[in-house]
């Protein structure tokens, strides 16, 4: 590698990263594509992550540019004999470079679908684990028949993958710190999960508090049964020893975990009190805010200083915010 391509490849680098700390979660990857296009040319894009089967990919997620929903559900019918994509997934890490009329020209249903959208040459970088068969991939398509794709460009996507699935990670998980689920709270474990319970991205600290909840839970796996049928219906998991809050957006789970503390076990009416008197109402606005007698209010009180094992609001204020609470 020379000196001005490596001066080349380090620049396209620092934009890539850059745009993974800027751009919002929902529009990194047409951006990230696009400066792809810059240096190594293609039409259409298929950018995602799942499970290699027999059957086929397994998908995840998945990101589509250039290209329609119809294009990924016409190769539904196709995919468990689309040996491309399965020679890459052989490989831990493999990027491969083909010209559709000659690979698939003993598969009729295969070559009609690569001419009609547009794959007559393509690129498939892929990483794949040996055990779980998780892979990450990006694919590029080139429709004209005759724009090959060349050994110099294959090794460049090879090198610029990793990058580009790195970045996506950074991407995502910054989306947490922008619009964080928990505020003025204690240290939160972060991660990233397909709809379905699949995690596509973590940090350390999330991975150590689902194993203090699910002792056999290890990375690599899906989230638990209990925490995906939870985020179903509600926003909020509180396990025996952990907590977890998950909202969905883009077609993506994200997480924040934390530790059990006492103010989880403050029921809901309680938790309005007590972020009350943290934010400084007095008993009689808090029984005019809930229509109940200032009596109650303070037998609610009581009660919140008993399961909180404090004794004043500065302590309620301390205990409040082990979990995470942005009002207070």
């Amino acid at each position: 590698m020379t000196h001005s391509t490596l001066t080349d490849f380090s620049e396209f680098l620092l934009r890539l990263y850059g745009l993974a700390q800027e751009q919002p979660v929902d529009q990194f990857q047409e951006s990230a594509l696009a400066l792809v296009r810059t240096v190594l040319p293609f039409d259409a894009a298929m950018w995602g992550s799942g499970t290699l089967a027999p059957a086929g990919l397994d998908i995840d997620a998945l990101h589509l540019h250039r290209t329609s929903q119809g294009m990924l559900q016409a190769y539904e019918e196709h995919k468990s004999l689309d040996l491309a994509a399965f020679s890459v997934g052989q490989h831990r890490s493999a990027t491969a470079i083909f010209h559709s009329p000659a690979f698939y020209a003993g598969s009729p249903g295969l070559l009609d679908f690569t001419r009609r959208f547009g794959h007559q040459n393509m690129f498939i970088s892929g990483d794949t684990h040996g055990v779980t068969r998780r892979t990450q991939w990006l694919s590029l398509y080139r429709a004209d028949v005759d724009a090959l794709c060349g050994e110099d460009e294959r090794l460049l996507l090879h090198a610029l993958r990793p990058h580009l699935m790195q970045a996506l990670s950074m991407n995502r998980m910054s989306h947490l710190h922008r619009r964080p689920l928990l505020a003025n709270g204690p240290a939160c474990g972060r991660a990233v999960a397909g709809l379905r319970g699949v995690v596509l991205h973590t940090d350390p600290l999330f991975e150590e508090l689902l194993r203090t909840e699910w002792e056999g839970w290890r990375v690599g796996c899906t989230l638990p049964d209990a925490l995906v049928a939870r985020f179903r219906s509600e926003p909020l998991f509180k396990g025996r020893r952990a907590v977890v809050h998950g909202r969905v957006e883009h077609q993506l789970l994200f997480l924040q975990a934390r530790t059990r503390c006492r103010a989880d076990e403050l029921s809901a009416r309680e938790l309005e009190i007590a972020c009350g008197i943290a934010n400084g109402q007095t008993h009689k606005q808090l029984a005019q805010l809930l229509a109940r007698s200032p009596a109650t209010v303070r037998n609610h009180v009581q009660a919140i200083y008993s399961k909180l094992e404090v004794s004043n609001a500065a302590g309620l204020v301390a205990a409040l915010r082990q979990v995470g609470l942005p009002e207070v």
